[in-house]
């Protein structure tokens, strides 16, 4: 029989609370018996899981091994996954890296520094390309479907234009959605709430992973070219943050492509700072706006926050406004096809100056309280959507495809369609473009109308997302589109955002609350155009900012990226004013959409702020089954059996009489440290310390030496329990 003893344990503090609390594995006490054997241990485990405490409480873990999470970060597709783990964000301070860090020279710590930088850089240049490529392939994708439906129409070939239409909306909504559930799951939805899961602590399966990067990329370029109404801008969080993981993890071992000189960051808080400029760096690729980017990560991401990494997130997404502001550039010279300056989002409505009045102020609240009512609306019905979807994408891969094929059938029919029930208007006198548009895909749509006239509906159903929204934000002529067009497009946007959300495809929610936002701000700029002193341009951006703030509950950072967006600070005090009260209207409701869905999916989100009655909770109140803790001297048989049953990463150490007068927590060891002292079989054949014997004997560390430690828990390349001999 053989024991050794636990070495250098942290002392208990923040660091435990922050690390596995999180996870659903709070602080307990179970003394193991030292006599039994495995099966005997593992029944006795089974028994105490499904037994009832004092209390009457079930005792069960939240998420054990032999538990199926049936509600994880992929729920909306129906798969299931392991058991989710929490990660090691506040490092264990004990003897062991405190070593570590004393015994580095200054040519070590400035090289893990330029390290840092140097890979902000590097997650910036890389985030920058991939929102380019992105959209350069959907506005060439979509303006070649477009353009071909264009030209059949004008050749009056009504029914071969639809079948050209639905059909490369339909091979590409099947593209998107194969990827999705046979390669990899977790690329459906936006990515956003998975995102915040993990920047919280919650290391969920396959969230970060290449193949979920590749799936990202390539299925938010197929199912937006579809004509989803979906947006690229959500799913490019999700991307930037997987590019950061990559890097910061120093490739993939799994498709063996890995960088040694990357070795500094293998550990989980450098980690999150990097897939926090990651996020950043996404959300300044979707919608050119550096600034807004760093306030998103702040405001709505990011749940550890550091000046040094304000620093940080701030220099990434710089290097993305550079990238892509070069990369415009280059394309104005027209050599990208049909993107010219298309995709990244920029609508400037610069020109148009907000001077407004009283009414215009009555009319702001009011966009702002229907923004918060419909947000809420909107998130309800998400939510039930998503729970029925869930129900038909369980059945299997095969089914999720399925899904996706009928709502790419119904959005064609609903594009082609419903402008077929509306009348053809004249174009507006003094346009400096052509109308109605001919040989290219364009803003004034000529569908079925006469020579100088247009469908307005079809001039907003029959575009590309961005260039609705342009449309939209136009000021340039009030009556470009009837009240009747904005009330079927505002029903149409907002129905199909709905169910489209949840299917087997990367979903963005930005770009149809957008979308369905600027229909009704401009619908209240249509109707109040004589008394109004703002234009309907105006209305519609507030009227988008009233319904992000309604569904996403953002206020800072939807403020700004907005106003990046639209180049116009002048909009600032009714920006701040219609995000303030539909935020306000919509809390009273619901939460947010992107709690929501993290509720939803079972990710064991921590707010940062617990709810009152948990102050008067301890931790025997809310432990969820018995935690497994070590002596400071521990048998090696159980050691192993702890490790072979669970895969927590670390555990309590607990020392009891007769080593210390009543039984004490010492700190916690690390499951990678324990796995290097059973491989180099450090331990002894007999238990006769006592606990000033054990405070007398040399540590541990200066038998396998600081690097053995060091290296093998920063790399992660210790062997599973399994292969160890």
């Amino acid at each position: 029989m053989s024991w050794f003893q636990i070495p250098s344990a942290a002392k208990y503090g923040s660091e435990m609370g922050q690390g596995f609390f999180s996870a659903g594995f709070p602080p307990g006490v179970v003394v193991m018996e030292a006599n039994v054997d495995i099966e005997c241990q593992r029944e006795k485990m089974q028994r105490n899981e499904s037994s009832l405490d004092e209390r009457g409480m079930i005792r069960q873990p939240l998420l054990s091994k032999n538990r199926v999470n049936t509600s994880s970060q992929i729920a909306i597709v129906g798969s299931n996954v392991c058991p989710i783990e929490s990660l090691d964000y506040e490092i264990i301070e004990n003897d062991l890296f405190k070593q570590d860090w004393r015994s580095r020279k200054k040519v070590q710590i400035l090289q893990y520094v330029t390290l840092k930088w140097t890979l902000a850089l590097l997650i910036g240049l890389s985030t920058g390309l991939v929102g380019f490529f992105n959209n350069l392939a959907v506005e060439n994708i979509a303006g070649f479907k477009l353009l071909l439906t264009s030209q059949l129409m004008i050749q009056h070939k009504y029914y071969q234009a639809f079948l050209a239409f639905a059909g490369i909306n339909l091979v590409l909504a099947t593209c998107a959605g194969v990827l999705c559930a046979y390669v990899a799951p977790a690329a459906a939805g936006s990515g956003i709430p998975e995102v915040k899961a993990y920047l919280n602590g919650i290391d969920a399966h396959s969230i970060l992973a290449p193949s979920t990067l590749f799936v990202k990329i390539f299925g938010s370029i197929l199912g937006v070219a579809a004509g989803f109404v979906v947006g690229k801008e959500g799913p490019m969080v999700h991307t930037g943050a997987c590019i950061a993981n990559l890097l910061g993890q120093g490739g993939s071992r799994k498709y063996h492509l890995t960088w040694k000189w990357l070795r500094y960051f293998k550990n989980d808080r450098d980690r999150r700072d990097l897939i926090t400029c990651g996020a950043a760096a996404g959300v300044a690729a979707a919608f050119r706006a550096p600034v807004g980017g760093v306030l998103f990560a702040l405001e709505e991401a990011a749940s550890w926050w550091r000046s040094a990494l304000l620093w940080r997130t701030f220099f990434t997404t710089a290097v993305v406004a550079v990238v892509l502001r070069s990369l415009i550039e280059f394309c104005r010279s027209g050599k990208c096809g049909l993107f010219g300056e298309g995709g990244l989002i920029m609508f400037d409505i610069n020109s148009s100056i907000p001077d407004y009045n009283m009414v215009d102020l009555l009319a702001v609240a009011l966009i702002g309280v229907v923004g918060g009512l419909l947000g809420s609306l909107y998130n309800y019905l998400v939510d039930k959507v998503l729970r029925t979807y869930t129900i038909i994408n369980e059945k299997g891969p095969a089914f999720r495809v399925f899904l996706v094929v009928i709502i790419s059938l119904l959005t064609s029919c609903c594009a082609y369609g419903i402008p077929w029930f509306t009348k053809c208007i004249p174009c507006p006198i003094g346009l400096k473009v052509e109308c109605p548009t001919v040989g290219r895909s364009g803003s004034y749509k000529y569908f079925q109308c006469p020579p100088g006239h247009y469908n307005d509906l079809a001039s907003l159903l029959l575009n590309t997302n961005d260039d609705t929204i342009r449309s939209l934000f136009s000021s340039l002529y009030a009556n470009e589109f009837r009240i009747s067009t904005l009330i079927v497009f505002f029903i149409s946007m907002y129905t199909l955002g709905i169910i489209t959300y949840g299917i087997a495809i990367p979903s963005g929610l930005f770009i149809p609350v957008i979308l369905a936002g600027a229909s009704y701000g401009r619908l209240v700029g249509s109707i109040l155009v004589s008394f109004s002193n703002l234009n309907v341009g105006l209305f519609a951006l507030l009227g988008s900012a009233s319904f992000l703030g309604g569904t996403m509950r953002m206020t800072v950072s939807l403020c700004v990226i907005l106003l990046e967006l639209t180049n116009n600070l002048l909009m600032l005090p009714l920006m701040m004013l219609v995000l303030l009260i539909s935020k306000s209207v919509a809390d009273n409701f619901n939460k947010g959409v992107y709690d929501q869905i993290v509720k939803m999916k079972g990710l064991p989100f921590l707010e940062p702020h617990p709810e009152p009655y948990l102050k008067q909770l301890v931790a025997g109140d809310v432990v969820s089954g018995p935690l497994i803790s070590f002596s400071g001297v521990e048998k090696v048989g159980n050691i192993i059996h702890s490790l072979r049953l669970t895969s927590h990463n670390g555990f309590p150490v607990i020392d009891e009489p007769p080593f210390l007068e009543a039984p004490e927590l010492c700190g916690v060891v690390l499951r990678s440290h324990l796995i290097v002292l059973l491989k180099g079989k450090m331990f002894t054949k007999d238990k006769r310390l006592t606990g000033t014997e054990m405070l007398q004997r040399p540590p541990i560390v200066g038998i396998l030496t600081r690097h053995d430690f060091m290296s093998e828990h920063i790399l992660g390349l210790y062997p599973g329990i399994d292969k160890v001999k």
